[in-house]
C-alpha cells in the first residue's frame, strides 16, 4: 500500500512559536521526550525541523504542537490533500468518517488514494467538518483538474459558453463568475497579442500562453477573491 505523504510542515512557524514562548530547542526536545514518549527527539532534530531539512511525522507533529501550545494546523503550510486538511483541523479519521456517514475503511482508502468519491451530501458534510474554503473543497474533491480544463477552454475560445459548466464545479455568484472569466479571457488574449507584437513569433507566443495556462486555476481563484472582497 502506498504510504500517504507527510503533511506540509511550516518550519518558520515552528521556530517563531518556540521563540515566542522563550524556549530553546533543548526545552522542546525535553518536552517531547518527557510528555509524549518520544525518547529519540534531540535538540538537533528540533533544529532540523525548524530549518526545513527534515519534516516531522504525524505523531511528532502532534507532540510538537502540544509542547508549543498550539494546534497542529498552526505548524502546517497550506494543506493540499484530504489527509492534510484533516490533520490541520486535528480531526481523527474515525470521527470524520462518522461525520460524513461513511465506514472508516472506505474513507481511509479515499484518503490514501487521494480520490474523494463521496456523494453530494457527504461532500457537503466534509466541507462543513473541515471548514473548507471553496478552492480547497474543489481541490480535495478531485474537481481541480476538470476546472483547469474548463478554464483553459474558456480563455482560448468563448468564455461565455463556460459560465454554467464552471459554476457546476465551483458554485459562485453568477456576476462574479462572469466577471472573472471575462477578465481571464482578456488577460490571456492580450498577453498573446502583446507577445506576438514584440516579434517573438508563434513559438514565443506559445510558450507565454502555456505559462499563463499553467497558472490558470491560481489566477481564477485570485480573481474570485478580488471580486468577492
Amino acid at each position: 500500500m502506498r504510504q500517504p505523504s507527510a503533511p506540509p510542515f511550516n518550519a518558520p512557524a515552528a521556530r517563531r512559536l518556540r521563540a515566542a514562548l522563550g524556549m530553546g530547542p533543548e526545552h522542546v526536545a525535553y518536552g517531547m521526550r518527557a510528555s509524549y514518549g518520544l525518547p529519540y527527539v534531540t535538540p538537533d532534530l528540533v533544529i532540523a525541523w525548524e530549518r526545513g531539512s527534515v519534516a516531522p511525522s504525524h505523531p511528532e507533529l502532534t507532540a510538537l504542537a502540544g509542547v508549543l501550545w498550539c494546534s497542529p494546523g498552526e505548524l502546517l503550510g497550506r494543506p493540499q490533500t484530504l489527509r492534510e486538511h484533516r490533520i490541520s483541523r486535528a480531526v481523527a479519521p474515525e470521527d470524520l468518517a462518522r461525520a460524513v456517514d461513511m465506514d472508516l475503511r472506505s474513507y481511509l482508502r479515499m484518503e490514501e488514494n487521494g480520490q474523494w468519491r463521496g456523494n453530494e451530501r457527504q461532500s457537503a458534510a466534509l466541507a462543513r467538518v473541515l471548514d473548507l474554503a471553496l478552492p480547497d473543497f474543489v481541490a480535495v474533491t478531485g474537481r481541480e483538474a476538470k476546472l483547469a480544463d474548463l478554464l483553459h477552454s474558456a480563455v482560448t475560445t468563448r468564455w461565455q459558453a463556460y459560465v454554467r459548466p464552471v459554476r457546476k464545479l465551483a458554485p459562485l455568484d453568477t456576476d462574479v463568475l462572469e466577471g472573472v472569466l471575462q477578465q481571464l479571457y482578456e488577460d490571456y488574449q492580450g498577453h498573446m497579442a502583446a507577445t506576438l507584437s514584440w516579434g517573438g513569433g508563434t513559438t514565443s507566443a506559445s510558450e507565454s500562453g502555456r505559462d499563463f495556462l499553467d497558472r490558470i486555476v491560481e489566477n481564477f481563484w485570485e480573481g474570485v477573491a478580488d471580486r468577492s472582497a
